[in-house]
This record gives structure tokens, C-alpha cells and sequence, in this order.
């Protein structure tokens, strides 16, 4: 098995409308820390799959399509994959998908051909390693604050293979936590946790390997109850915690992902959700109540009431009445004794704890569309912003996550 990388910036001009928060005060007035493309390719003689993640705050199916087709031509079966930065440009991320802005699509379009041809040119003789293991102090249920700060940390390890030896070449985490650490009133361009995470890992593994970070499912998990606070050091504060954490699981037993001879194979299914009816997700959801709700939280003075109250609101106010169905496509592959899972839009952290298969397995999220938050069935029982603001009804998740464990046990 031949692997590269290959990575392309993405700059974001002074005065670009900034995604991810409908009370952002302005547009972006300059940058933090630079955004990216990040790329990696697997090529067993035959086929070649490819999986690039973008700095930016959704991935719509317009997008997708064009990057998916270009690569095509290059031999390549591609996902693109949001990391879900909130401070990065607006690509048109609204309930249940949208139409990318035409200046972002083009743009998008070159730099993540750029990144996918920079790790064709890459590739050499590697083989992986799967790891995975527990994530303390990180990230949480949102919604929910005296949930325990536990999510799942899947570590990928790139072997290179030469006359000289092994060594490492690189490493893929997938991280199931919202990368939203920077407040909305932040207009610093940045890819925040996602983008931290990567500078801390390639720090401690030293010059010459690299290290790409995916979302995983983190539709209900986030830094909210976790975070000491929203600037520039806590990013480098909970970035430590994770790569830390990555490193100490690169030193216990990891399990095969693949090796010389092993094989890449790829599936897709497209699926209709229903969209949400009007009384699914409405569970004490009248304007008027969360509007008293917002009042009392701000008399408390608890910032996280505050905030939670305030998300509760902004969820009834940013659902739109759908009455089309959404089609989305669900991808899986195999990548030696790696399955792989792309999700489109947020599912909850759950739906990608129900998808297994035999030997390791990642999960990510945010992949090749945006049909918007993706809750279990039961969460509708809730009236939380995901639910809220969800376009789709409920079991949507769990016909996403089936349709995985399928087209993964068919492989």
C-alpha cells in the first residue's frame, strides 16, 4: 500500500463573511491562525481513495459533487470532510444543505485539487496502525451539564516503510468534539481546535510527519462545559490534552490497519430522510417561553445557562419549515482491516458508537453533504438547539447508521 499527504492553503480575505454563529458581529478582521486543506491518498496498484479535510464549517453537496468529479480524473475516489470550524468563511451552512457561495465553491474547488495532487506526488511504501482509546476533560454533552467529559479518540498511525527502515510518517485523529472554542464575537479567521490540535501534534513528533485531524460524529459534543475559557490559550490548553492523550495511545498495542498487500475498496448509498413534522423536536419550543428562559438565565448570571438558553432560542429561529424530503449519501470503505464511515452532516456521538464492524473502525462526520444536525430518535424528546433546529425527522440517524453497517458488512 502507497500513502501520501499533500496539504494546501486557504486564505480568507479581510471582510469574507464568517460561518458557524447567526450573532457574529461583523465580518472576519484578521487572522489567527491559517486555514487549510489537508490530504491524504491510499494507492494499492489499483485503486486509489483519497480523504481531504477542509477548514471550513460545512460541506455542501454542490461542493462535493465538483470535487468529487474532478478527482475522478485524477484516479480517485475522494470524500471531503468539514472540520467544522466556526471561524472560518461561510459556505452556506443552513438547515438541510444549501447552495455553496459561487466565489467559495471555485475556490474550494482549486485548493483541495491542489492538496489531492500534492499526495498523489507523495505517496510511498507505508503501512498503518489503529488505536483507540478514551479522551478526558475535552469535550462533553452540550446539553447536558453534569454529563461525564469522555468521548471516544480513534488514532491512526502512518508507517513509512523504506531501505532505511520504518518510521513515522504521519498520524489521522479523528476528534468527535465540536472545534468551537473561539466565542462568537471573535473575527480572527482561524481553524480553531481542529487547527490546534494539529500544531501541538506535529510539535511533539518532531519535523517531517505530519498530522491530519478529522471530525468525528460531534453533534452533541462540544467544549462548553470543559473550556476555562475562549481565547488563544485555551485552544493551546486543550490541544496539549489531546495530543498528549494521541501520544500516549501511539505507545500501547495497536491493531493492524494495513499492510503491503492490503486492498482499498470503497461503497455509497444514497438515502431520502424525511424532513422533521411540525410538532417533532417542538417539545416546549414556544419563542415566547424560550425568550423568558433566556431573561431568567441572565439574571442567574451562569454563563453556561446563558448560553444554553440562548442556543435553545436560536434554534427556533433558525429552523425553516421544510417540507421536501433531504437526500443524502452515506460512504464506507475499507482500507486494509480499516473500516471507514463518512457521515454527512452532524450526527449525534451515539449514531457513530452504533456502527461496527470486524478489526478497527473510524467514524467521521460532516463528510460529502450537510442535511444539518442528525439526532438519535430519542434526543426528539428534548428540546435542545440540535433537535430544535433539525430538518429531519426522527430515526433519520439510526437509517444513516444502518445503511453504514450494511454497505460496510457487504464489503
Amino acid at each position: 500500500m502507497r500513502v501520501g499527504h499533500g496539504s494546501a492553503d486557504l486564505p480568507v480575505p479581510d471582510g469574507t463573511p464568517m460561518g458557524g454563529y447567526l450573532d457574529r458581529p461583523g465580518p472576519s478582521a484578521g487572522l489567527l491562525d491559517p486555514l487549510s486543506v489537508e490530504a491524504i491518498t491510499w494507492f494499492d496498484g489499483e485503486r486509489r481513495f483519497a480523504l481531504a479535510t477542509a477548514d471550513i464549517i460545512c460541506v455542501n453537496e454542490d461542493l462535493a459533487h465538483r470535487v468529487r468529479s474532478e478527482a475522478r480524473s485524477l484516479g480517485c475516489e475522494l470524500w471531503l470532510a468539514a472540520t467544522h470550524t466556526h471561524s472560518g468563511p461561510e459556505t452556506g451552512c443552513v438547515p438541510g444543505g444549501g447552495p455553496t457561495p459561487g466565489a467559495w465553491l471555485d475556490r474550494l474547488s482549486e485548493v483541495v485539487g491542489v492538496a489531492v495532487r500534492r499526495a498523489i506526488d507523495n505517496e510511498c511504501p507505508c503501512d498503518g496502525e489503529a488505536r483507540r482509546g478514551e479522551l478526558h476533560g475535552v469535550g462533553a454533552d452540550r446539553s447536558q451539564p453534569s454529563a461525564p467529559a469522555v468521548v471516544p479518540l480513534t488514532v491512526i498511525a502512518v508507517h513509512e516503510r523504506s531501505e532505511k527502515g520504518e518510521r513515522v510518517a504521519g498520524v489521522l485523529v479523528v476528534l468527535p468534539v465540536h472545534p468551537t472554542v473561539l466565542p462568537a464575537t471573535s473575527r480572527l479567521v482561524s481553524a480553531d481546535l481542529v487547527g490546534a490540535v494539529r500544531r501541538a501534534l506535529r510539535a511533539r513528533l518532531g519535523p517531517g510527519v505530519w498530522a491530519v485531524v478529522a471530525t468525528g460524529a460531534a453533534g452533541d459534543i462540544s467544549t462548553r462545559h470543559t473550556r476555562r475559557g475562549q481565547d488563544a490559550a485555551e485552544l493551546d490548553r486543550l490541544a496539549g490534552m489531546v495530543a498528549d492523550r494521541c501520544l500516549e495511545l501511539l505507545r500501547e498495542p495497536p491493531d493492524r490497519a494495513w499492510a503491503a498487500g492490503s486492498r482499498v475498496a470503497w461503497a455509497a448509498r444514497r438515502l431520502v430522510l424525511d424532513p422533521a413534522g411540525p410538532g417533532e423536536g417542538a417539545v416546549a419550543a414556544d419563542p415566547a417561553e424560550l425568550v423568558r428562559g433566556l431573561r431568567a438565565a441572565e439574571e442567574s448570571g451562569d454563563p453556561v445557562a446563558v448560553r444554553m438558553a440562548r442556543s435553545r432560542l436560536e434554534g427556533v429561529r433558525a429552523r425553516s419549515a421544510r417540507a421536501n424530503p433531504i437526500g443524502v449519501h452515506v460512504h464506507t470503505a475499507r482500507i486494509g482491516q480499516l473500516s471507514v464511515a463518512g457521515l454527512p452532516g452532524e450526527p449525534f456521538l451515539a449514531v457513530a458508537e452504533s456502527i461496527t464492524s470486524e478489526g478497527p473502525v473510524m467514524v467521521l462526520g460532516y463528510v460529502n453533504g450537510y442535511p444539518g444536525y442528525l439526532p438519535t430518535a430519542e434526543a426528539y424528546g428534548r428540546a435542545e438547539y440540535e433537535v430544535l433546529v433539525s430538518q429531519v425527522a426522527p430515526g433519520s440517524a439510526e437509517m444513516l447508521a444502518g445503511a453504514a453497517r450494511q454497505l460496510l458488512e457487504d464489503m
